[in-house]
């Protein structure tokens, strides 16, 4: 709104008041029609109902939450929605979700959901499909299992991998790094370790960094909805997300210890092998075509962070990086997202779809010719023409 508002700015932003006040929000917050598949423990599989009168085409698209956030990432609303934008194209599409994560699940670890929920959901929905290999996209931790099951099952039926806003290189996440010589003094993991075992889990940390990463929005916020307050689409995407975030949940005791002790204090991912149950799982036994996506102002997973997972890839058939806007779940659900991130996924998938996929990998001069170039100031904004952020650190942006 203007700081002299028009006319039409007062009329636009009393109805929009009249709408909060009456209806208690603006936004859609209908989800996509679903239908369960597949379930164990801690492991919901849904299948999207079609759009009426809408082809299905294409393998399909299995999308992998992260542990402690809600499914809502990948449909936080109407018009604000993956599922629904790929729903629309007509590609078969399915999610796996965790349920309530509880007392009784405390001693559940990474290997739960790198071994078994996350294959098991892959090998399910190809059934499902009717034997069609999938396209796996994760977002934050979520595309953390992705790549880790990947590694650990190299047998899964995988057309493609596309990961978003996931940061293997922890020292490069400044929420994290400023607290590391914290987590590493004496005293520090053994009380922290032995505070999660008593609680059984740990508390929904995830939504805190969502907040601390966005201290001066919430401070502005109030100052912010007054000046878009003729903006219905900004202050839906505002209620969206703020039901987002409120629905974050615990994280189970020994998962979360794994993470403290390996992620954050370890940086383990950065080597690109983790310990896993009783042996190690390397990222360099990936050979699905690989997607990765870093928000150009994510400060949970920024760019550096996440860029640092593409010479760890080196058993991939195909690597490429994109830098797009938003900051950790503007990357996949804001409104730049539709026609950068989204697009970005369409193409990715049509081009390794079914006949059009790649079996063979690259010979070892062809990998060398075309691996990472140095980084450019255009790296920060991206190389590709044809969206406003793109790569000019992908290893396969020049065929």
């Amino acid at each position: 709104m203007d700081l002299l508002p028009k006319p039409d700015q007062v009329v636009t932003a009393a109805a929009n008041l009249a709408r909060l006040l009456v209806y208690g929000g603006l936004a859609d917050l209908r989800p996509m029609a679903r239908t369960l598949v597949d379930e164990g423990t801690l492991r919901e599989v849904y299948h999207y109902r079609p759009a009426p009168e809408t082809e299905q085409r294409g393998d399909p698209v299995l999308l992998v939450t992260p542990l402690a956030a809600p499914a809502t990432c990948f449909d936080l609303r109407r018009g604000g929605s993956l599922v629904e934008h790929l729903v629309a194209g007509g590609r078969p599409t399915y999610l796996v979700e965790y349920g309530a994560v509880s007392f009784r699940d405390r001693s559940l670890g990474l290997e739960h959901w790198v071994e078994q929920v996350a294959p098991t959901a892959i090998r399910e929905v190809s059934r499902h499909a009717g034997g069609r290999p999938v396209h796996v996209v994760g977002w934050s931790l979520g595309g953390i299992f992705a790549m880790l099951a990947a590694a650990a099952s190299r047998d899964l039926p995988l057309a493609s991998l596309s990961v978003l806003g996931s940061p293997v290189d922890v020292t490069r996440v400044p929420l994290v790094a400023p607290l590391r010589p914290l987590l590493t003094a004496a005293d520090w993991p053994g009380l922290v370790t032995r505070t999660y075992r008593a609680l059984g889990g740990a508390p929904p940390l995830v939504g805190w960094a969502f907040q601390l990463a966005s201290v001066q929005k919430l401070v502005t916020k109030p100052l912010a909805i007054a000046v878009h307050l003729d903006d219905a689409e900004w202050l839906a995407q505002v209620e969206a997300v703020d039901r987002f975030t409120a629905a974050m949940t615990a994280y189970p005791g020994r998962s979360f210890g794994q993470l403290y002790h390996r992620f954050a204090r370890g940086n383990a991912l950065s080597s690109g092998t983790v310990e896993l149950g009783d042996h190690p799982v390397s990222l360099s036994a990936i050979t699905a075509p690989t997607l990765v996506f870093a928000g150009a102002t994510d400060g949970i997973a920024p760019v550096a962070a996440v860029r640092a997972v593409l010479p760890l890839l080196s058993g991939s058939c195909e690597v490429r990086f994109e830098i797009v806007p938003g900051g950790h779940l503007g990357m996949l659900a804001g409104r730049a997202a539709r026609e950068t991130t989204w697009q970005v996924l369409d193409e990715w998938f049509a081009q390794w779809d079914g006949p059009r996929r790649r079996t063979t990998k690259r010979s070892p001069a062809k990998k060398a010719a075309t691996k990472e170039p140095a980084a450019t100031k255009a790296d920060d904004i991206g190389a590709n023409p044809r969206r406003r952020y793109s790569s000019a650190g992908s290893r396969a942006l020049s065929r």
